[in-house]
């Protein structure tokens, strides 16, 4: 045997004897990772959010000053984009819930067992297409003369149009899969039983819908949440194209790291902040284990 064969063998007789360092051993190069490139760029972001910007050469100055956080929280418009902002994320993760549940309802509990599958991949398909090809769909859709107004045109109105409910509506169709697929895990592994036996008991469907079905699978609803509200709170593209004069925090980020980069780091912070109180909220629901 050679001298490496005789050290490998070693080495994974060790590593067999103390599973512990083994684990540790797989962890940690993604764990430096996690450290140094997520965890890293946050605390660089939060820094810099000290810093403030000459005003008349636009250079950073690397002075600690807490002046952009007195006018995020002091200046009218940046707490209307902020509220603005987390509006937008709880209704667009209130629509796909309505929106969600019934469906995946249907995927999981209603249609034929040789259908699931393929009506799973139909509900995901949307997530393959670009981004952009997608938002600009809809931006087609809601144009002047285009196929909103058509289709409710006789009925007396006229779509949308571009602006917040725009906006809205885009991005619930964006972010929609990402509510189903959750839901439609946990109610395919509802057991039947518990169904049948709540109907035996004489509740009606309300009830058992309420009693039974919502308690089992609210954690699931509140995973999916996560990622609604997450990447519906970040999104600034969108509102660009089907926003009109919309502005939510994700623009002001995008139009002050040219002129006022401290600026956008401290209004950066902000969604960073209400994600974390986000996900203290729903790890009481169990949400964190569904994920």
């Amino acid at each position: 045997m050679t001298p490496v064969a005789r050290t490998a063998g070693r080495l994974a007789g060790v590593l067999h004897r103390h599973p512990r360092l083994r684990l540790t051993l797989l962890l940690t190069a993604p764990l430096l990772w996690l450290a140094v490139l997520y965890l890293g760029s946050l605390t660089v972001l939060f820094v810099s959010a000290f810093w403030t910007t000459d005003s008349f050469t636009s250079q950073v100055v690397k002075v600690w000053s807490t002046d952009n956080f007195h006018a995020l929280l002091t200046t009218p418009v940046y707490r209307q984009v902020v509220v603005r902002s987390v509006a937008v994320a709880l209704a667009v993760t209130a629509l796909c819930a309505v929106i969600a549940f019934p469906l995946a309802f249907y995927t999981a509990r209603v249609a034929k067992p040789r259908w699931r599958p393929l009506l799973v991949v139909a509900i995901l398909t949307p997530l393959w297409a670009s981004y952009l090809v997608k938002v600009y769909a809809w931006r087609l859709i809601l144009s002047e003369g285009g196929l909103a107004d058509w289709m409710l045109g006789p009925f007396g109105t006229g779509g949308p149009g571009f602006g917040l409910p725009a906006t809205v509506l885009t991005l619930t169709y964006l972010w929609l899969p990402y509510m189903v697929l959750p839901i439609h895990t946990a109610l395919a592994q509802l057991p039947s039983g518990l169904l049948d036996a709540s109907a035996d008991l004489g509740a009606r469907s309300w009830r058992t819908f309420r009693s039974v079905v919502l308690p089992l699978v609210l954690p699931s609803v509140a995973a999916g949440s996560i990622f609604t509200f997450s990447l519906s709170l970040g999104d600034y593209i969108t509102v660009q194209i089907v926003g009109g004069k919309t502005q939510l925090i994700g623009n002001l980020v995008y139009a002050n790291i040219e002129l006022n980069l401290p600026m956008a780091a401290a209004l950066g912070t902000v969604p960073v902040v209400v994600i974390v109180l986000y996900l203290l909220v729903m790890r009481r629901t169990g949400a964190l284990s569904s994920l």
